[in-house]
């Protein structure tokens, strides 16, 4: 794994290593309860493409590895626990977003611990 775990530490980081802005899209239109799972889906797209640094995935190669985070959730969706888990590799089977998968193992850690908080507000219905 290179230093771009370094580079990468927030949307913000994500946005300069792929000489982007960092204004969101504007979510006006959809409804306020659900723009919070939308901007997360978004910044998370944004922050795997910059830690894949230019690596794109071959959907129909089934030999590649496709890693993702896996969380865990213990209790209700507003008491409960959300956590990082480990990472799965499953071929080109994919049990999250194409767009949120990594390279390898070492940086679908990375990115679980580090943005936990925007796994939950994606995946968790507060």
């Amino acid at each position: 794994m290179s230093n771009i775990t370094e580079k990468v530490k927030n949307y913000e980081d994500a946005c300069k290593v792929l000489n982007r802005e960092t204004t969101l899209p504007d979510f006006s239109m959809i409804p306020e309860k659900d723009r919070k799972p939308l901007i997360a889906h978004f910044k998370l797209t944004v922050i795997c493409e910059a830690l894949n640094e230019g690596h794109i995935h071959d959907w129909n190669n089934g030999k590649w590895d496709k890693w993702y985070p896996w969380f865990y959730m213990f209790g209700s969706s507003s008491s409960g626990r959300f956590s990082f888990g480990g990472s799965a590799d499953l071929g080109s089977r994919s049990f999250c977003g194409s767009r949120l998968c990594f390279k390898s193992e070492k940086l679908a850690d990375y990115a679980g611990k580090q943005f936990e908080q925007l796994y939950r507000e994606y995946f968790v219905i507060d």
